[in-house]
């Protein structure tokens, strides 16, 4: 009798919906992925919805996939592993996952052990609280090296928040809480996941975009896929995203106005020659000055069909452009041994 019972709880589970998806992209994290499912297992034991989670193994060379395999038909967690076919990158993995999702709301974190999973219901909590559409984790007492990690964090945070208007303390946290209505209106590349905020403030007003301290442990096991190199590609990043964020849509104004102001400069630099040849009498044939006006003005003029160009792409893009940036091996989620 009680087997009968467990099992029409059991295909009463399965018809809810998916509430909550937590994706975790890992890469190389063969001795973390194991005492990561138990601690997620652990943190949402409490629980009351339903919720997946998906791993999305990047490409790994070592034996995470086969790790994680082991937790599929675990008890009380419905598990779903996303293969990619190589390494495309920590994005493009978090973007596999975000496609993967099922749920109204989408969790996300490092597969390190370094987040804790025990602040996913407490932030599903507040997120639904303040009626917010992301909700980032704020590591404030964060368990990084001072020089290596953490000042260049402190640096990156301050231009970040400067340039694309959304003020937080930590934009490189990976436990975040989106609703999958938003996140999913925001398509990830290259690697932009620690701009994501940005992004989705592009879709969303920034007020509904806020931040709750969380937990970080120091690393346990493995080494960190970062190191001070990254602080030079985050310049580069945040350039990228200073351009798409106020261009994105309409490039031919950013080339334009370049263009443009290079041209003026170069009509007032001939006017003033023509004036010193013509009403002067001065020769001019061998001043600087000619080359500078010469060279402006044909700069005007490839950057204004530079922009001509780039609004012809970007409306091509908008257009036909539903590729994803990773591609998918197999996906295990248990039906494969049925």
């Amino acid at each position: 009798m009680q087997t009968t019972v467990d099992s029409r709880q059991s295909s009463v589970e399965a018809t809810r919906p998916v509430e909550l998806s937590l994706v975790v992209p890992v890469f190389n994290e063969e001795e973390s992925v194991g005492p990561l499912v138990g601690r997620i297992c652990s943190a949402m034991a409490g629980y009351s919805d339903r919720w997946e989670l998906i791993l999305v193994d990047d490409g790994s060379t070592d034996a995470t996939l086969a790790n994680a395999r082991k937790h599929i038909g675990r008890e009380g967690l419905t598990l779903r592993i996303v293969e990619l076919q190589r390494n495309f990158g920590q994005t493009a993995a978090m973007q596999a996952g975000i496609d993967a999702a099922t749920g109204r709301l989408i969790a996300t974190m490092d597969g390190d052990l370094q987040n804790d999973p025990k602040d996913i219901p407490s932030m599903v909590a507040e997120l639904e609280r303040r009626q917010l559409d992301l909700l980032v984790g704020w590591r404030k007492n964060r368990q990084d090296g001072l020089l290596l990690r953490k000042i260049p964090s402190w640096c990156a945070n301050y231009l970040i928040g400067r340039i694309t208007g959304v003020k937080l303390h930590d934009y490189g946290c990976s436990l975040k809480i989106y609703r999958a209505s938003i996140i999913k209106q925001v398509k990830l590349m290259g690697e932009m996941h620690r701009f994501i905020p940005a992004w989705v403030a592009g879709v969303v007003p920034s007020s509904r975009i806020g931040e709750m301290v969380v937990t970080h442990h120091a690393r346990q096991h493995g080494q960190s896929k970062y190191g001070i190199s990254r602080t030079f590609r985050v310049i580069l990043d945040l350039l990228s995203v200073m351009f798409f964020m106020r261009y994105k849509a309409r490039p031919g104004h950013f080339f334009g106005s370049l263009g443009l102001a290079l041209g003026a400069i170069s009509i007032l630099v001939m006017i003033y020659l023509f004036f010193d040849k013509f009403i002067m009498g001065d020769d001019i044939g061998t001043r600087p000055l000619l080359m500078v006006g010469i060279v402006f003005m044909l700069s005007s003029v490839q950057l204004i069909t530079t922009g001509i160009l780039a609004e012809m792409i970007a409306r091509t893009y908008y257009r036909d452009d539903t590729s994803p940036n990773y591609i998918v091996r197999q996906i295990f989620d248990g039906s494969e041994n049925a």
